[in-house]
């Protein structure tokens, strides 16, 4: 709808390649307002996405809180992360950043249930990782269920399809416990699966064209990209990869573009079907779930959104630099930010 305010969405990620593609997609789309990133163990260590987390804010000139979430599952032991997926530091090849940014002292659960609260029925949860930290985030405050305005999951799969065993796609099967509790939770939750985020797939020429046209951006993911390429390459025979975590921001700006089917969802959690995602559940609330989805079009909104990445960091920057105070103007807050305590002037803020 045109003039409406910006979608408000918090990203819970463990980039990750595609978790990068995603929060460029989503840093870059003018329709959403992304005020947080929570991190989560998975494609990388929990340590390891907040820091890359950190990066993709800073790349971007974005605002977005980052806070730093669990380390391990809820229960099962934790896996090795899936580095020779994404690389050593989650960035296929690429050495490890180093960002300048610090993250929220809060944890992820915390400042989701405070982000929800504070915007009651406003914000998305956008969660691409393991669910970890939606969990810890309904044992911190389970009204988080009523305040947030939904949960987007990519993860599962509506037919029995994996990624990770024949029937278990890896988000879900990282933290089983996690995913089913989300599941089971009094709250909108849409899912989209694996068997509908593997029908949108990119070549190394569609990242050479966002290159081309947002070089800062785009070429980053185009340098990322090359492992994820030999990755499926080398898995699948063909120099193509998925659009995973994206299609989970395309649910939200663009839902037109899939087919969805409501039913509830519950979670294998233990035995040799572990992670597996299956329709039904006692008392449980139904989930839409993505069924079909319409790729070239989903391709060509993502291709189209992150083309003008660089455009929308040149525009925060410019508007972060409008307002920040100079010269006197500077010295002024400043001298107003002092304040006198016990004879003592100490800095306030």
């Amino acid at each position: 709808m045109p003039g409406a305010a910006p979608q408000k969405i918090i990203i819970d990620t463990d980039p990750g390649i595609d978790d990068a593609m995603a929060i460029h997609q989503a840093f870059a789309d003018p329709r959403l307002e992304v005020i947080g990133l929570t991190t989560i163990f998975g494609n990388v260590t929990a340590t390891r996405a907040t820091r890359n987390a950190l990066h993709l804010a800073e790349m971007a000139g974005h605002p977005a809180v980052i806070a730093g979430g669990a380390p391990v599952p809820l229960r099962r032991a934790p896996e090795p992360p899936a580095d020779f997926v994404h690389g050593p530091e989650g960035f296929g090849s690429l050495p490890a950043p180093a960002p300048d940014r610090a993250a929220d002292p809060r944890s992820a659960a915390r400042y989701l249930c405070e982000s929800c609260a504070a915007a009651p029925g406003e914000i998305i949860i956008c969660a691409v990782g393991p669910l970890t930290n939606l969990a810890a985030a309904l044992a911190y405050d389970p009204s988080i269920a009523r305040h947030a305005g939904r949960v987007v999951v990519m993860g599962g799969s509506a037919a029995r399809h994996g990624n990770v065993s024949d029937c278990a796609e890896a988000n879900i099967w990282n933290d089983p416990d996690a995913a089913d509790l989300v599941f089971a939770a009094d709250w909108d939750v849409t899912m989209v699966g694996l068997d509908v985020t593997e029908k949108t797939r990119c070549s190394p020429q569609d990242f050479a064209d966002l290159a081309t046209e947002s070089p800062g951006i785009g070429g980053f993911l185009q340098a990322a990209t090359e492992f994820y390429f030999d990755f499926h390459e080398a898995k699948l025979g063909e120099r193509i990869c998925f659009m995973h975590d994206p299609s989970a921001i395309l649910a939200i700006t663009d839902p037109h573009l899939f087919d969805f089917e409501t039913m509830p969802i519950s979670v294998i959690c233990d035995g040799s079907e572990i992670g597996r995602t299956v329709a039904g559940g006692e008392g449980r609330r139904d989930v839409s779930v993505a069924m079909q989805v319409d790729s070239p079009a989903a391709r060509a909104r993502f291709m189209q959104v992150v083309a003008t990445a660089d455009d929308s960091v040149a525009t925060r920057r410019r508007n972060h630099h409008a307002h920040k105070p100079h010269g006197h103007e500077q010295q002024g807050h400043e001298q107003q930010g002092q304040k006198h305590h016990s004879g003592k002037t100490v800095t306030g803020g």
